[in-house]
């Protein structure tokens, strides 16, 4: 069962293909969500000013769910975002000591916008970053978030769980 389109965005880091085509395809990608009514799974980087311009104008068009996955982007990115009614995930990257902007930015996104997840294999939190990721991973992201938010580990996996099934809705 198909539940969102993605991942799917702008990665104008490695220059692994020209902008022209990502942005082409981002956007028939959009074009799809709104179609089908599925969630957009977003992957930005080194794109924010284009990533947040296409999403502005895509949603002035016809409504998009949007999910942005393994956020790493500035404050007033994510709150842009949030603007337009993104969800925003985090990843093990939340957990590095030189991520310490990054945390602070989730520490202050609404707990009914977040998502975490692994990125696996990439990625995986501190304490076993270096090592392959795996979803058994999850928890160190989950208590780091939930240490950083002042909430109890329990709390923040329902409410993150929620998150899930508020954008994918009920999966059978």
């Amino acid at each position: 069962k198909i539940i969102g389109i993605g991942e799917t965005g702008l990665d104008f880091y490695y220059n692994h293909s020209e902008k022209n085509d990502q942005i082409n395809s981002f956007l028939e990608h959009i074009d799809a969500c709104q179609k089908t009514k599925l969630p957009l799974i977003v992957h930005t980087r080194s794109a924010e000013i284009e990533t947040l311009k296409i999403l502005k104008e895509a949603k002035n068009k016809n409504d998009v769910k949007i999910l942005i996955h393994c956020f790493t982007g500035s404050k007033k990115f994510a709150f842009d975002l949030l603007d337009l009614g993104a969800y925003i995930s985090a990843s093990g990257v939340v957990t590095f000591k030189n991520s310490k902007n990054l945390a602070e930015t989730f520490k202050q996104i609404p707990n009914n916008r977040i998502l975490v997840e692994t990125d696996s294999p990439y990625l995986a939190p501190v304490p076993l970053r270096g090592k392959p990721n795996e979803p058994s991973y999850i928890t160190h992201t989950v208590k780091f978030l939930s240490k950083l938010k002042n909430i109890s580990y329990e709390s923040f996996s329902k409410k993150t769980t929620e998150n899930f099934f508020n954008l994918f809705g009920k999966l059978n």
